[in-house]
């Protein structure tokens, strides 16, 4: 994953090309992951009878992908608009439902607010668009002039008005609406089955409520010290992984967090991040401006209210517990205690690393190309105090020559990358009455004054509601399968060497 912006003035006074100077032609910070990168940004087709301007922009990223068949699904990115008075506060700009410009071989669709309703343009507009390829394909993807409608009359930006603009982008990943499967039917803690039967997994077939208790053919699991409350019903509001949604590709990466840093209010900011300076966190603070040694590494010692504020912040929202299993194992059957690349082996010797901090860093010694066991960063490949002690650089698995096949670069069904291990991830647990109140509600793009997120339907600042799957880099083996859910109700929102985040949207 990756934020990148470009940054310009403008005034809307000006009849075609609305750009009056270039603050910075454009600012990158190279490639976090797929080598993301928006450039030649400028704004063009402003009209004032309407009061909207298109923010045009070129995008590209490297191995993208579409497939038709098996999985079905693409990658994308998410890109959304930032604006400001010269000096002032950064906000969210509101896109219009229609009238974007998609260069021929892409395709754009606007993601409002509320998916589920009517567009409209002040109380349920858009905030941002996916881009993606409409065709099947490989490779890198290219586009030169795409064109964004920008309302800047909504968010109350005057026709004379000069602001700043900002583009951001995030690679996603499509994920299909159909039935799934969860629970493997193995040995895995707390998992999933279809009660009365331990081993018999549990299908996911609707959006509908589900039942949950030690009743025939309801939705059940064990209980252990933090796995959940073993009660329901899961409401119908709260997302099931059934409905199509997009999921990150990567945890969000350490200049992903540092851009959002730079772009939030000294107060809010501050409220979001302390020193850390080990297990690999590179990020530091000077002057007000924010940066990190680190920007290609997966950004940990985030909490709950830190993860939270990003997703509010880029329009995102958590993903669920359920939405976790059906990103890792697709529609296909499980295998019992299986990894979220589909099998039961996982790579245990040590790794080292070459080309450390660099967008190039990549496993030096022991990646297993073996076809059947998958790499990942947990306590035997990346051991605390061993030769990383800290997470690696997001996507490092599908980078390291070798045979780089689902299971080798550790992917899910989908093409999602460390899903187990790397870093925990925060679903929203359905294992207490917080988590099972979860509606889906995306961020608006906005804060509150001191930079929490504002949205009050999520699992508050006490972290109460959501919970830890899938393992990190410094954890066992067994907690990173796909199913385990040993810590699927463990309240903890402080910040930890092994927490990072990754934000899902449902999709359009």
């Amino acid at each position: 994953m990756k934020c990148i912006f470009s940054k310009l003035l403008f005034s809307i006074q000006h009849k075609r090309k609305v750009v009056i100077a270039l603050v910075s032609f454009l600012t990158c910070f190279g490639s976090f992951a797929n080598n993301i990168a928006i450039s030649n940004l400028s704004l063009t087709g402003k009209n004032t009878t309407d009061h909207y301007t298109l923010v045009q922009f070129d995008i590209s990223w490297d191995n993208s992908f579409r497939i038709s068949s098996e999985s079905a699904n693409w990658d994308a990115a998410w890109i959304f608009v930032k604006y400001r008075y010269a000096g002032g506060v950064w906000q969210h700009a509101f896109l219009n439902n229609a009238g974007h410009l998609a260069p021929l071989g892409s395709t754009i669709y606007p993601g409002i607010f509320n998916p589920s309703a009517t567009f409209n343009p002040t109380t349920n507009p858009g905030l941002g668009a996916f881009i993606y390829r409409d065709s099947d394909g490989t490779g890198t993807f290219s586009k030169t002039g795409v064109q964004l409608r920008w309302n800047y009359g909504v968010n109350g930006v005057g026709d004379n008005d000069e602001v700043e603009i900002q583009v951001f982008a995030i690679e996603m990943v499509y994920v299909p609406q159909g039935a799934f499967t969860i629970g493997s039917g193995g040995s895995e803690a707390a998992a999933f089955y279809k009660y009365p039967s331990s081993t018999t997994p549990y299908i996911i077939n609707s959006e509908a409520a589900i039942p949950v208790g030690a009743a025939q053919d309801y939705l059940y699991y064990e209980h252990t010290t933090y796995s959940s409350d073993q009660l329901g019903p899961i409401p119908a509001l709260y997302p099931k992984g059934y409905n199509a949604f997009y999921c990150m590709k990567y945890e969000i990466s350490q200049q992903g967090y540092v851009d959002f840093l730079n772009n939030i209010t000294t107060t809010q900011a501050t409220n979001r991040f302390s020193v850390q300076s080990s297990y690999r966190n590179g990020i530091n603070v000077s002057g007000n401006v924010y940066y990190t040694t680190y920007p290609y590494v997966a950004c940990n010692f985030l909490g709950w209210p830190d993860i939270t504020a990003y997703y509010d912040w880029s329009g995102l929202r958590p993903m669920t517990e359920l939405e976790f299993e059906k990103a890792c194992r697709g529609p296909i059957s499980p295998v019992a205690n299986e990894y979220v690349w589909g099998t039961t082996g996982i790579a245990s010797n040590p790794y080292t690393l070459n080309n450390i901090g660099s967008s190039s860093e990549v496993i030096g010694s022991n990646y297993n190309v073996s076809t059947s066991i998958g790499n990942a960063a947990h306590s035997l490949s990346t051991p605390r105090n061993g030769a990383i002690n800290g997470p690696v650089r997001v996507g490092i698995f599908a980078g390291t020559a070798g045979n780089n096949s689902r299971i080798t670069a550790g992917a899910t069904y989908y093409g999602i990358m460390e899903m187990g291990g790397n870093l925990w991830e925060r679903p929203v647990s359905l294992g207490n009455p917080t988590g099972r109140a979860f509606d889906g509600t995306h961020g608006d793009g906005s804060l509150n004054s001191t930079g929490f997120s504002n949205v009050s339907t999520w699992p508050g600042s006490d972290a109460v509601g959501s919970g830890f799957r899938g393992g990190h880099w410094g954890d066992y083996a067994v907690f990173l399968r796909t199913s385990d859910r040993n810590y699927a109700a463990y309240v903890e929102p402080g910040r930890f060497f092994y927490v990072g985040g990754r934000g899902v949207r449902i999709a359009p």
